[in-house]
């Protein structure tokens, strides 16, 4: 779960979150971007769940960057509480995205693959969002060094599966091996007797 580490004051205001994101608002890392197209409060825990959405779909391929960090601390009383007797202590953290704010950037994957792993990403956000383009081109070697990531994460995957098949093959010998050990035990028991 995203924090801070420390902060110079433990409690906040709730302020208010007028006009659109000024900053932030374009994709500056990767080639696409999620783009929020409302102002709200971002909490931890549903960047992490859109974070490891987008890596589940991706199946460590392309780089993904998460452009929010929740910074500002929302306070909560206990239930069944009176009024007054203080602020409540800190409870959970959010980050205040404004219209405009691209939250995730993604690179190194096709268009279709990006769309469809930011579209996963969106129904574990509490906002509208839209897919957004890069205003620049990747250089080549740039490009390289991803479809490298690619290339190394698809041997990976090849490697695991054939892993995967040679040791459930295994299985299958041993579990052969083990249905014919205990008939011909059986057979040596009833000749004894």
């Amino acid at each position: 779960m995203l924090m801070p580490k420390r902060v110079k004051y433990r409690k906040q205001h709730r302020g208010r979150m007028k006009g659109k994101a000024l900053r932030g608002n374009k994709v500056s890392y990767g080639q696409f971007g999620l783009q929020t197209l409302e102002p709200h409060w971002i909490t931890s825990n549903q960047i992490e769940a859109a974070r490891i959405a987008i890596n589940r779909y991706l199946r460590r391929g392309g780089k993904v960057w998460v452009k929010i960090f929740p910074d500002k601390p929302v306070t909560a009383k206990p239930a069944e509480t009176r009024m007054g007797s203080g602020k409540g202590s800190p409870e959970y953290w959010v980050a205040v995205v404004k219209p405009g704010r691209v939250m995730f950037e993604l690179a190194g994957v096709s268009e279709q693959i990006a769309r469809e792993a930011f579209r996963l990403a969106s129904h574990k956000l509490p906002v509208k969002t839209r897919f957004v383009y890069a205003d620049y081109e990747l250089s080549e070697e740039e490009l390289a060094k991803f479809s490298e990531i690619q290339a190394e994460v698809v041997e990976q995957l090849e490697e695991e599966a054939e892993m995967a098949a040679e040791a459930s093959e295994e299985f299958a010998e041993e579990v052969e091996t083990e249905e014919d050990a205990p008939v011909e035990e059986i057979e040596e028991d009833e000749t004894e007797a």
